[in-house]
């Protein structure tokens, strides 16, 4: 069973008791990007406005994502494809490398089918027919690629017990339980002339950025995040490189990091009351 609009239920009702009556059907794609940002397409001839939105017909073509009816909670997985134009961009940058840079790591996905009564006029109604959430990107090449979507049971893929006793601390740096806020332990900078990508010369660099993470907003690296392995008074090192080489004058905010241990969570960041380590649980002991 798939929930809709009572509208929709009549006007399909309707066509169920005239033999010759057809329906057109557009299929509507909503990417929700980790940014925020929403993007949106039609596979229809025509944008086709639902919920709000403006569904795009003349940019990105997306192919995938069936709608399948099993009982159990085995995680769907599907693989869509994704063509694009040079002309196709986000943020200034072309979709496809954009994609390369991992704009779309952790995005949600939603196939929307829209039923109209004429191409210029408003969808009756519309049924969901996928919703889940980016996996991997399998392939890009230069004028599609090809991404891995499960569907939302994914979240259900946890470790289990909850609570698990270990030195080191349970939260995610900046999560609910960590309390900490994202944005009050990080710093706009730009990158320095004779940067790599595998390295950022910044004069306000620090060991405080050890373990953080750090994400581009302007330049050919724009959306793209990396991991900060390790810092010093004047460079970022990263723990994988670059897609491209970053150019003097970029733009990225660098986050701090935590090695999530007791007296980092004290020293650095006076949060130790959000600390969810066991650091004085006794190791174990044998008797013979």
């Amino acid at each position: 069973m798939r929930a809709t609009s009572q509208a929709l239920i009549a006007f399909l009702d309707g066509l169920r008791s005239q033999r010759d009556s057809l329906a057109l059907v557009a299929d509507c794609y909503t990417f929700i990007l980790q940014t925020g940002l929403i993007l949106t397409y039609t596979s229809a001839d025509v944008p086709i406005a639902l919920n709000g939105a403006i569904f795009a017909a003349n940019s990105v073509l997306v192919d995938g994502l069936t709608f399948k009816c099993e009982v159990g909670l085995q995680v769907d997985q599907q693989q869509i494809t994704l063509a694009a134009q040079p002309t196709d961009t986000i943020g200034g940058i072309p979709f496809l490398q954009a994609i390369r840079n991992g704009i779309l790591d952790g995005a949600e996905v939603q196939r929307e089918r829209a039923f109209l009564t004429s191409w210029t006029e408003a969808p009756v109604g519309s049924v969901v027919l996928f919703k889940g959430r980016v996996g991997t990107v399998d392939s890009v090449g230069r004028t599609s690629a090809k991404i891995t979507v499960n569907s939302d049971l994914v979240l259900l893929d946890v470790n289990m017990p909850r609570n698990l006793y270990a030195p080191n601390c349970q939260h995610v740096l900046y999560d609910s339980g960590c309390g900490l806020i994202k944005n009050a332990h990080g710093a706009k900078a730009t990158a320095g002339g004779g940067s790599t990508r595998l390295k950022i010369l910044w004069s306000g660099s620090s060991s405080v950025y050890a373990q953080g993470t750090l994400t581009f907003s302007s330049g050919v690296n724009t959306g793209a995040t990396a991991n900060v392995k390790s810092a010093d008074a004047a460079t970022l090192y990263l723990s994988a490189p670059l897609l491209n080489v970053p150019a003097a004058g970029d733009a990225f905010t660098v986050y701090q990091g935590c090695d999530h241990t007791q007296a980092t969570c004290q020293a650095k960041f006076g949060n130790v009351a959000n600390f969810r380590g066991f650091p004085y649980v006794p190791p174990p002991t044998y008797a013979l």
